[in-house]
């Protein structure tokens, strides 16, 4: 793999049961960039994500992160992963959350206060988890991802349940990471979040439709927006199929 790749996924297959949720799945992701996954829900955004961070059992393929196997030990405190669920206990307070976490990844002093910052929640520090909003909840859980500066960000849904002005602010921060070196994989299923990454890669029931920058996908399809992108590029699989 190049250095120049973070991410590289060649015929991932990936079975629940009967049904196969990945089918042969093949793309690479630049080290650096911010890369959107976008998708209806159930189209297997989640257990692409789950590939990538090691924690998914696969049928067969390859994954290879930042030069190792996914799931290797050596990527431990390489990679951030902020799923949907909650990753922050409800009965502690998000500095004392962080801190817990903080200290299983050894992150550097000063850690805790600089995530806390960079996702918004400055005045919430000493919130008890368990009453924040929904979009709070979802801040401190991506807060835990960026502890101890990974060198890779895989975030799923991370904007869920957010304002405009806040969705707003982590696009920013995200793009800001990005220029730092960070690779960021972010999954969506909200199309107007499609223009904000450098390349997309779009899904449907389990299969890359298309990977390519927001502009190619646009030109090639003749499509005025990214969502009319995506509904002309489904209609051509139905149409080959």
């Amino acid at each position: 793999m190049a250095n120049s790749t973070a991410v590289s996924v060649d015929g991932l297959r990936v079975r629940r049961g009967a049904r196969v949720v990945l089918r042969d799945v093949s793309f690479e992701v630049p080290r650096g960039s911010v890369t959107g996954l976008l998708g209806p829900s159930g189209c297997g955004k989640t257990t692409l994500m789950r590939s990538v961070v090691g924690v998914q059992i696969v049928e067969g393929g390859t994954v290879t992160v930042l030069g190792e196997p996914a799931g290797s030990p050596r990527l431990r405190d390489k990679i951030g992963y902020a799923t949907q669920n909650p990753s922050v206990y409800a009965d502690l307070t998000v500095s004392e959350s962080l801190r817990y976490f903080a200290s299983i990844l050894r992150a550097p002093a000063g850690d805790v206060a600089r995530v806390i910052d960079e996702v918004g929640l400055g005045t919430h520090a000493d919130h008890i988890v368990g009453e924040l909003s929904g979009g709070q909840l979802s801040r401190a859980s991506l807060a835990v991802a960026l502890l101890g500066r990974p060198e890779l960000l895989v975030l799923d849904e991370p904007t869920v349940g957010l304002d405009p002005l806040l969705r707003e602010e982590l696009w920013m921060l995200f793009r800001k990471l990005a220029d730092r070196g960070v690779t960021l994989l972010v999954s969506s299923h909200v199309m107007d979040e499609a223009a904000r990454c450098e390349r997309l890669l779009l899904m449907r029931e389990g299969r890359i439709l298309a990977d390519d920058t927001p502009a190619a996908l646009r030109t090639a399809t003749g499509a005025d927006d990214l969502e009319q992108a995506f509904l002309q590029l489904v209609r051509q699989q139905e149409t080959l199929a």
